[in-house]
């Protein structure tokens, strides 16, 4: 009995000690807890070191306040002539473009004889042969206030400035104004006796025969020396009258 129960106890006893050598040797070594201070603050001076070192090249790099600054280099300009005028082709009057100009008449429209001088004006136009100048108004001035349909006689006195007579086929033409004061024209006739006739150098009346007409207003008509060939001359022959009731 005694000899069956002592390896009993011998194995119990081994066992124990087993366990407990394997309780106190056989866990694993746990991990080391990450300080997250100690990564941010070598993180922050990762990020100083770097932006030290970019200052400390930009420093390098910017000149030097005592380097000299550069001096501006004179250029040269080159030196323009302007052409003289006798150089210029289009200084000749041949090559210079001929104007041309429209006279028709536009409908409905009186045109004056050409050549035309202003209106009152003494200076005469005309040739050698055929002029004239006007001397007066004897009746019916310029700005007259006459009645609606008054009858009236215009009278100019006029001088015959040119070496030709002015005899049978000469006219004094009314050329242009207002038709209401019913204008006619003096015409020399063959039948007119040659003392009618107006010889240069000398001083004639013409007597022209009007209507006031009997719209209320300022009317005018205008006249001109005309030769037996169809030549106007000689200074315009005006009446500016005005109607009033």
């Amino acid at each position: 009995m005694f000899v069956r129960t002592f390896p009993r106890q011998t194995l119990l006893g081994i066992l124990t000690a087993a366990l407990f050598l394997a309780s106190c040797g056989g866990g694993a070594t746990p991990a080391p807890t990450a300080d997250v201070n100690a990564i941010s603050t070598a993180a922050a001076e990762t990020v100083m070191a770097e932006l030290s070192v970019q200052f400390t090249q930009t420093a390098l790099a910017a000149p030097s306040p005592t380097s000299p600054l550069p001096t501006n280099t004179p250029v040269s300009v080159p030196t323009l002539s302007l052409p003289t005028a006798g150089a210029s082709p289009t200084t000749g009057a041949g090559a210079l473009p001929t104007v041309s100009f429209n006279t028709t008449p536009l409908p409905g429209v009186t045109q004056l004889a050409s050549p035309v001088a202003p209106v009152g004006a003494t200076a005469s136009l005309g040739d050698a042969c055929n002029n004239s100048i006007y001397i007066a108004d004897l009746t019916i001035p310029d700005g007259t206030v006459l009645k609606p349909g008054e009858d009236f006689v215009k009278i100019w006195q006029v001088q015959n400035t040119g070496n030709c007579t002015w005899d049978e086929g000469y006219a004094l033409v009314f050329i242009g104004g207002d038709t209401a004061i019913d204008p006619v024209d003096i015409v020399f006739k063959p039948t007119d006796k040659k003392a009618d006739f107006i010889e240069p150098g000398e001083i004639t009346d013409f007597d022209v025969p009007l209507t006031a007409p009997l719209q209320e207003g300022t009317y005018q008509g205008t006249w001109r020396m005309r030769s037996d060939s169809g030549y106007y001359f000689g200074t315009l022959l005006t009446v500016v009258f005005e109607v009033k009731k």
